[in-house]
């Protein structure tokens, strides 16, 4: 019996000895506790899964293994408002990703990941408020928005770097307005604003459209008075159209209004028709 103890002993004691380190993990090796070793460490640009995972070693009941994660961990920011420059309350939900990039750092600052998450947290939500509060709720639906959070990752990341890890990015889950009257005011400003954006572009619109009809106006006339001059009885005849045109079929709307004359066939109204024009 006594045997046998002994040697579940020595099995589990040798199976302790020589650990197996997962691909996703980095460990460090710690000897009652002081750092001693690290284990897998992560390496910028070399993929998981590296020469460092597998079978390492360790001195049993006298040295000990913090694992750490080498993959991408997400930091997520509690609900909270955030005051603009334009004075609107906006309720912020964020997140933030990272990774443990020294874990000896990480070991000596945090001692664990979950300690990391906790101090990140806070400052997330610090330096959204302090960057969001320089600029106005317009510009969360711009491409402005992207700067914004560059300068929320920068900011936490120099925090991050105390306790080994790197923050790889920073987003906004959403950013909305409290319901009632600020959401509603909210939405009757931005209908203003694109009922005035609107009423600009037509009024553009017109005005280009006038100039362009006072162009091709100016080169009609022009076009008229030259042939008047080179044909003058051609210019009878297309100005005698016109006019035929407008009396008999109306000025180009929709429905011509129907139109009854009684001239006599010797009108000279009419000379065009019966070809005494030429």
């Amino acid at each position: 019996m006594l045997s046998g103890l002994v040697g579940l002993f020595l099995l589990f004691t040798v199976l302790g000895s020589f650990p197996i380190v997962p691909e996703t993990k980095q460990a460090v090796v710690v000897q009652f506790g002081k750092p001693m070793r690290i284990l897998n460490r992560y390496q910028p640009n070399e993929p998981i899964g590296g020469p460092g995972a597998g079978l390492s070693w360790r001195i049993p009941f006298i040295e000990n293994i913090v694992w750490i994660d080498k993959r991408v961990l997400d930091v997520d920011m509690d609900r909270q408002q955030v005051l603009s420059t334009d004075q609107l309350r906006l309720e912020v939900d964020a997140f933030a990703r990272y990774r443990i990039v020294d874990p000896l750092r990480m070991y000596i600052r945090a001692r664990s990941e979950e300690r990391v998450s906790d101090a990140l947290r806070p400052i997330l939500g610090s330096e959204l408020r302090n960057e969001l509060g320089k600029r106005p709720f317009s510009a969360l639906l711009s491409p402005e928005r992207q700067g914004v959070m560059e300068n929320v990752r920068r900011g936490l990341d120099r925090v991050a770097r105390q306790y080994g890890a790197e923050i790889i990015d920073v987003r906004i889950k959403k950013a909305d307005l409290p319901d009632g009257t600020p959401l509603q005011s909210a939405y009757d400003r931005m209908r203003t604003a694109r009922l005035q954006e609107a009423r600009s572009i037509r009024a553009q619109g017109a005005k280009q459209a006038a100039i362009i009809r006072a162009e091709a106006d100016a080169q009609a006339a022009k076009t008229y008075a030259a042939s008047f001059g080179r044909d003058p009885e051609f210019y009878e005849f297309y100005r005698a159209m016109q006019s035929y045109t407008t009396t008999f079929i109306g000025d180009g709307g929709e429905t011509p209004s129907p139109t009854t004359i009684i001239l006599s066939p010797n009108n000279d109204y009419l000379k065009e028709f019966t070809g005494r024009g030429r």
